[in-house]
């Protein structure tokens, strides 16, 4: 099945699959650490805001690798975006404006909002779907399975509610 934007071929899901293993093996093996994005927001924030929430030592003591992972990311999408056509903005969210028709502002509002229920999700989990999914999985974690589980019952209930009910 060719990608959406410029039917490419994806990799395929085994060097794909390997690749998150090696990354989730060298952080246990070298770092002692988990892989998870949803910390990685903490440390941006913890560069700019003074609340101790942020300057505990497990959000400062794993800056020196999840920056670096964080701007990796970033920069691995950019090099995705180029060599797969060019990245092209766009404000058409197509089932979405033709269904609710709302302007950029109200875009942005159901982003932000979608955003902050990601957000506090996460932090209520205690991790984001890569932390639990992948690593907690790989270490049967009943607590990671519990998540993920609710995680993708999450998804599919929201996906079901929003294209049979409110984009219908």
């Amino acid at each position: 099945m060719p990608l959406l934007l410029h039917d490419l071929p994806p990799l395929h899901w085994a060097i794909a699959g390997a690749g998150i293993a090696a990354i989730t093996l060298l952080l246990l093996f070298i770092a002692n650490t988990r892989l998870g994005i949803s910390s990685g927001f903490e440390d941006i924030c913890s560069l700019v805001l003074e609340q101790p929430y942020f300057r505990r030592g497990a959000v400062l003591s794993g800056r020196t690798w999840r920056l670096p992972f964080l701007v990796g990311l970033f920069l691995g999408g950019v090099l995705s975006a180029v060599l797969g056509g060019g990245w092209h903005p766009t404000w058409a969210l197509g089932m979405f404006d033709q269904t609710v028709g709302w302007g950029p502002a109200g875009k942005l509002l159901w982003m932000f909002t979608g955003g902050l229920f990601i957000g506090f999700g996460t932090r209520l989990a205690g991790g984001c779907t890569s932390g639990h999914g992948v690593f907690g999985l790989a270490n049967l974690e009943l607590s990671s399975l519990v998540t993920t589980v609710s995680f993708m019952a999450g998804g599919i209930a929201t996906t079901q509610l929003l294209y049979n009910v409110v984009l219908r």
